[in-house]
Formats: C-alpha cells, sequence, structure tokens
C-alpha cells in the first residue's frame, strides 16, 4: 500500500512536449544532414523553417501549458542555478519532476540558437551583407551541435545520477514522483495537431510552395 508520499510512476511531461521534443530532434538532424548537397536544399529549408516554427510553438506553450511546460516552473535565477549545481557535486540535490535550473538554461539556450540559425539562414538565401550571413549560420549551427551534445551527455549522467531514464521519460510522459505531483491531462489532440501542423509546413517549403522563404 502507496502512502501520500512515496513515490510512483506520475505523468509530467504532456504530449504537446514530447511531441516537439521529438519533432526538433528530427528537424535539427535532418537539417544538419542535408546542409551540404545542393539536391537537398530544399529539404534542408524545411527541415530548418519547421524547426523554428516548433520553437515559436514551445513558447506559446511555455506560458499557456501544462504544469511542468511552463517556463515559470523551470527556468529559475543564477542563485537557485549555481545552488542546485553545487547540490549536485555534493549529491544533496532535491530531486522533483520537470526540468532542473540547469537544464533549463541549455534548453532555452538551445531554442534561441535554432531562431538565430533559422534567422541568419533566411538572411544569407537573400543574400544580405553577402557571405557574412552564411558564415554565420554555420558557426551558429555548429555552436548549437555543441549544446546538443551536452544536452545529450547530461540526460545520461542524471539518468545514472537520479537512477531513472530521463530519455525514456520523454517518450513516455511519465517520471517518478507523488501522486500530486502529476499533470492530469495528457493533451493528445494537441500533441496530434502540432505533428500535423509541422508535417504541412515541412510540406509546404520542401515542395517550394513558400518561393519567399527559400528564393
Amino acid at each position: 500500500m502507496k502512502t501520500p508520499d512515496s513515490k510512483q510512476s506520475i505523468l509530467v511531461w504532456d504530449m504537446p512536449v514530447r511531441v516537439f521534443h521529438w519533432l526538433l530532434v528530427i528537424s535539427f538532424a535532418g537539417a544538419w544532414l542535408t546542409s551540404e548537397g545542393e539536391r537537398q536544399q530544399m529539404i534542408h529549408y524545411a527541415f530548418g523553417y519547421s524547426a523554428c516554427a516548433l520553437v515559436l510553438f514551445r513558447i506559446v506553450w511555455g506560458v499557456v501549458g501544462t504544469r511542468y511546460a511552463r517556463f515559470t516552473q523551470f527556468i529559475k535565477g543564477p542563485t537557485e542555478t549555481t545552488h542546485h549545481l553545487k547540490s549536485l557535486l555534493t549529491g544533496r540535490q532535491q530531486l522533483a519532476p520537470g526540468h532542473n535550473p540547469a537544464g533549463a538554461w541549455a534548453i532555452i539556450s538551445l531554442m534561441l540558437f535554432i531562431l538565430l540559425i533559422g534567422l541568419t539562414g533566411y538572411w544569407s538565401v537573400k543574400e544580405v551583407l553577402g557571405d557574412f550571413m552564411g558564415d554565420a549560420h554555420e558557426t551558429i549551427a555548429s555552436l548549437t551541435l555543441g549544446i546538443v551534445i551536452i544536452h545529450v551527455i547530461a540526460a545520461i549522467i542524471m539518468s545514472f545520477v537520479q537512477k531513472e531514464n530521463l530519455i525514456r521519460s520523454m517518450v513516455t510522459g511519465n517520471k517518478r514522483g507523488s501522486a500530486e505531483q502529476a499533470i492530469r491531462y495528457p493533451l493528445y489532440i494537441v500533441g496530434i495537431a502540432l505533428a500535423i501542423v509541422w508535417a504541412y509546413s515541412f510540406y509546404l517549403v520542401a515542395s517550394g510552395t513558400l518561393p519567399a522563404l527559400t528564393q
């Protein structure tokens, strides 16, 4: 019999957050893998712009989404972030559902860099400032890849530290916690709608239907 304070599997990540996360993984990886070939240029644009669209959605969802999706839940100030990092070193961290303060800043950085990649890519297509924007686009993309690698390594390390598979949690939406910490609704319809809009926006760009973005 579970006591009120006992840990159990609870729903933390709603469907929109999970769909956003994995579609962003696909979009960034796809854009990176198609960045060199001219024959894949339209596909590259489609991945890049759809990644930016995902980030814009996440900004909105960070305001109106469920408990752990909201920025107010996981973005903390420098003092609390520093305290969290020190607690990791001392092994006295307080585990809680949702993103930790350090992870939150990595996520915000990734979102900002992806928007910058999209913006510099658009300006590069429009030949703003000549080769400068193309070089900036590639540099920011490389920096973003570095952040992604650090993020993945951190997720693996924290999975061992917390004794909980954090990558699997972003698939199932479940983490360990107390019953009162769980969110009530997974919001499947919003998540499915997000996937459909992403696929449609990808198609529009890849097919050349939006020449203003690609010419």
